[in-house]
């Protein structure tokens, strides 16, 4: 039986990618789950609609916005640990569109502190991003290390980090943040550079379109970095505390590259486009994991390698690949 059998959760941003994840081991787990998904036109839950159609009976899910301070009181006094996920995410589009990531990762965090603040016994259990580290002075990097935003949306970030830490400071608030570094898996986004990679592969493209391919980074199997938030939710961490998950390795987009042909069987090139790069000033060279924090303090270790990881996401993109190559053909 897990700690949060029989608990009331609240998960935010629970149609999205990690926290689609989540929610499926939540209820697998026994917990009372309600989702908070974005609003749409369409009625849908996006990732969970499967799940929904299933009807667990400890299933809840609603459709509304984290900007709503209204919807999200009503959740939050209704639950005892709050995953707050929901969050504008896109890195490119924060250059094109701050505002937006403002009103909803600083203000949509807000909005979950007050309510928390008013709900005595209720953890929150923030999300983070690596990307608050900017370009580190240097690695591996640890919770204690200067942040810098190196893009609108690293900004954001930081500013709900900031904002956690200071209501469990100024008014007692239990809640903490989980800093993941990149997480991968099934269900993320094409954007992304592991599915980006991955599709274009399997479509039979021998020219993979990328943008920066030296870049490292730290990557994640995203069913790890579940298991970290529900690590993290019960565990005994002070409130305004800071726990980071990473494997502690890290490969250049041209290593990944090469790791992907290895996983698909496939031979290809890389042909770099400049319109999917950085701006110069705001290209983060590295981001590389201490991972001795995690383990020490919630007891946290990944249990996937990189390989496995990519070979299992592959698998998931496979049939949706074929799907559209399919689609195409009738046309």
């Amino acid at each position: 039986m897990s700690a949060l059998t029989g608990a009331r959760v609240l998960v935010t941003g629970a149609d999205g990618f990690i926290g689609s994840h989540l929610v499926e081991k939540l209820v697998e787990e026994g917990a009372e789950v309600c989702g908070l998904c974005v609003y749409n036109s369409n009625g849908s839950y996006g990732w969970l609609d499967e799940l929904d159609a299933r009807r667990p009976p400890n299933l809840d899910l609603r459709l509304g916005d984290i900007r709503d301070t209204r919807c999200v009181r009503e959740l939050v006094e209704a639950a005892d640990v709050v995953f707050h996920l929901a969050a504008l995410i896109a890195i490119p589009y924060s250059y094109q569109a701050p505002a937006s990531f403002v009103s909803t990762n600083v203000g949509g965090t807000l909005n979950v502190l007050e309510a928390a603040r008013d709900s005595p016994g209720t953890r929150v259990v923030n999300t983070s991003t690596s990307e608050v580290y900017g370009t580190p002075e240097d690695v591996p990097i640890r919770e204690s290390h200067r942040l810098q935003a190196f893009s609108p949306y690293a900004a954001t970030k930081i500013a709900a980090d900031q904002l956690c830490e200071s209501y469990a400071r100024s008014f007692g608030v239990d809640v903490v943040t989980l800093r993941p570094f990149n997480t991968f898996g099934p269900r993320q986004s094409l954007r992304a550079v592991i599915p980006t990679i991955l599709g274009q592969l399997l479509a039979g493209r021998e020219t993979v379109k990328l943008g920066s391919v030296w870049p490292k980074r730290d990557f994640t199997f995203v069913s790890d970095t579940v298991d970290g938030f529900l690590r993290m939710a019960t565990s005994g961490v002070p409130p305004g505390s800071v726990v980071q998950l990473g494997t502690g390795s890290c490969v250049s987009v041209g290593e990944l590259f090469d790791l992907c042909c290895d996983v698909v069987g496939a031979s290809a090139k890389i042909e770099s486009e400049s319109l999917r790069v950085r701006p110069d000033a705001g290209e983060v060279e590295v981001l590389l994991s201490d991972p001795a924090r995690a383990w020490d303090v919630i007891g946290w270790k990944p249990e996937r390698e990189l390989a496995e990881g990519l070979a299992i996401t592959a698998d998931w993109l496979r049939p949706r690949v074929d799907g559209q190559r399919a689609a195409r053909y009738h046309r």
